[in-house]
């Protein structure tokens, strides 16, 4: 068994090509859409497999907010990742474990209980996301420069969210189009097979392609673990950047479960009635070509400007969709132009709007000699402002119906807007004497 792990880490960490020979063009769209696509699976995908077999829209809100838990947990054990082993080692175990898991997730839809078997698989799926996470940013931050991280943190947020648009785009419109042939159960089967499929294809591409970062050296001291946490506590500004954090995406957390059910709905019940296909369209085509736009614009106007005199005008762009679901939730359009040029909306002002939040994290938050794991406490944190707004979701619209609900989240944007305008800037990872 030990001898296996050792054959196991070789592969992961040392057999590799010469990392100056590897552009970080090579390695970091691959890496951060391995990073998304488990997530956007457990956190949007999944909402439209269960809304398709059966379960309520309480439920599905509940339990696939829920699930995501280790995302924001993430920082309890992201200080033993900075003790043992290499980042490049996590990354990879936790890609080809992903993959494993998306496999019996697809046998599992089969069975009479599918509900509470594949939530228990999809949680296992999330702890091994997260971990994913805490170790692939880790590499970013120890591999680039910081001018090397602000160059390639459109590309970044762009594939991070390419993944996103491939889930809801490219994988929902596939199971629409399956659902017409093979039944809901099926489709779903072969859309899980598939993503299994890239899962473990990113993991033997990352063993040749991810750049080895450097062992670290084994520190059990109980000490040096609670340091990393006090460390964190102990920066300036620490609280107003957790509430900043929080809330930057805190209506964001309320819309994301539901604007896929919304659009599903039938319009008698104030949704606008569309099919997987359409959906798929919507999110593939239109909200794709936004996105990437979004993105990558948004790293250059950084690049140019600067974080500190371009973050309100990314949080300005970052909660303009939200006006856009509003008036299709009040005026229910039949018009796919109308209501994809919502889509578009929503998916530009998302792709250029948080990359400003993973920067100020990166820069304003994480430095320090913890780096990885004060990243992965404000990502922790961050998730954690998604995701208790996201359990509530549910029973939020089913009490007010969508159309109350999309005003109701207009006014969740300005505690985001004001906490923005009045951030302070300056930290640069110290600790406080």
């Amino acid at each position: 068994m030990l001898f296996s792990l050792h054959i196991f880490h070789y592969f992961c960490c040392d057999m590799t090509i010469s990392d100056a020979m590897k552009s970080p063009k090579t390695w970091v769209p691959t890496l951060y859409f391995a990073m998304g696509l488990p997530f956007v699976m457990l956190n949007m995908v999944t909402t439209l497999m269960y809304k398709g077999m059966g379960v309520s829209d309480a439920q599905i809100a509940f339990w696939t907010s829920l699930i995501m838990m280790p995302w924001t947990l993430k920082p309890l054990w992201s200080p033993l990742l900075e003790m043992y082993r290499t980042k490049k080692f996590f990354v990879i175990a936790t890609q080809l474990l992903s993959g494993v898991l998306f496999g019996m997730i697809a046998l599992a839809l089969h069975l009479p209980q599918f509900f509470a078997v594949t939530i228990a698989l999809l949680a296992v799926v999330a702890l091994s996301g997260a971990t994913h996470d805490i170790a692939a940013d880790g590499v970013y931050m120890q591999v680039l420069s910081s001018e090397k991280q602000a160059e390639y943190i459109g590309w970044q947020g762009a594939f991070y969210n390419i993944a996103k648009i491939v889930g809801t785009g490219l994988l929902v419109s596939m199971a629409g189009v399956l659902i017409d042939h093979v039944g809901v159960a099926q489709a779903w089967t072969i859309v899980m097979l598939a993503v299994a499929a890239l899962m473990a294809s990113f993991g033997i591409y990352h063993i040749f392609m991810l750049p080895a970062t450097p062992r670290t050296e084994h520190r059990t001291s109980m000490v040096e673990f609670w340091a990393v946490f006090r460390d964190f506590f102990r920066k300036r500004h620490i609280v107003y950047y957790i509430c900043f954090i929080i809330l930057y995406r805190f209506a964001e957390g309320f819309v994301m479960k539901i604007v896929p059910l919304f659009l599903k709905a039938e319009r008698a019940e104030q949704g606008l009635g569309l099919t997987e296909q359409q959906i798929g369209l919507c999110y593939g085509t239109f909200g794709a070509a936004a996105f990437v736009l979004g993105s990558i614009l948004a790293g250059y106007y950084i690049a140019r400007r600067g974080l500190k005199r371009s973050l309100f005008r990314l949080a300005l762009v970052f909660n303009l969709p939200f006006v856009a679901y509003t008036l299709l939730a009040l005026y229910q359009p039949e018009s796919l132009w109308i209501i994809g040029s919502g889509i578009v909306l929503e998916y530009f002002g998302y792709g250029f709007g948080f990359v400003g939040l993973t920067l100020f994290m990166m820069q304003q938050v994480a430095p320090g000699r913890h780096q990885m794991a004060h990243y992965a406490f404000a990502s922790g944190i961050m998730n954690l402002g998604v995701m208790l707004p996201g359990m509530m979701s549910g029973f939020v619209s089913d009490w007010l119906g969508y159309r109350l609900f999309f005003v109701f989240v207009l006014l969740c944007t300005i505690p985001a807007l004001l906490i923005t305008w009045f951030v302070p800037w300056g930290n640069e990872g110290e600790v406080s004497e």
